[in-house]
């Protein structure tokens, strides 16, 4: 099995499609990765942007795997930290390098800009006991918490 670990551009908003559909059967979320799909114009903005990092695992031009990553420019000193937003493998193509080879690939995306470190986040529960093993073999475990700070509420305190 060959896979080909590609970064999408403008020209691949039609592969997005696939991409969003393989997020939602790998996280069992449907309804968020494919019930009010973006319009091609938001796709096209989002993939021509500096900030937004998109790469599909490709076996013979099928979707089975993705990435979604951010880059963050940092204030501080010349320099960006990349953030793995999402990283989702089908399920049959688990256990075979996939995972891996899209970390390696954002590493050497990563180096291109200019980024210092890339981070990611994982639950602690049992379902992410793969995900763990997967990034402990990349870098160092920090103990965080966590916070969603709603904006709904934004206006009305305005």
């Amino acid at each position: 099995m060959t896979i080909e670990i590609r970064q999408l551009t403008i020209k691949d908003v039609g592969l997005m499609n696939a991409w969003l559909t393989n997020f939602g059967e790998v996280f069992n979320d449907m309804k968020t990765y494919t019930e009010k799909p973006p319009t091609a114009d938001y796709l096209k903005r989002l993939l021509s942007g500096d900030s937004f990092i998109a790469l599909a695992a490709l076996s013979d031009e099928k979707v089975v795997g993705g990435l979604a990553a951010y880059e963050l420019q940092k204030f501080e000193q010349e320099r960006s930290e990349i953030y793995i937003y999402d990283l989702a493998v089908s399920a049959k193509h688990r256990r075979k390098g996939v995972a891996t080879a899209l970390i390696e690939k954002l590493k050497k995306i990563a180096v291109e800009r200019g980024a210092y470190v890339i981070f990611v986040q994982a639950d602690t529960g049992i379902e992410d006991e793969a995900a763990i093993a997967l990034y402990n073999r990349f870098g160092s475990c920090e103990e965080v918490l966590h916070f969603d700070i709603s904006v709904e509420s934004a206006d009305k305190t305005a």
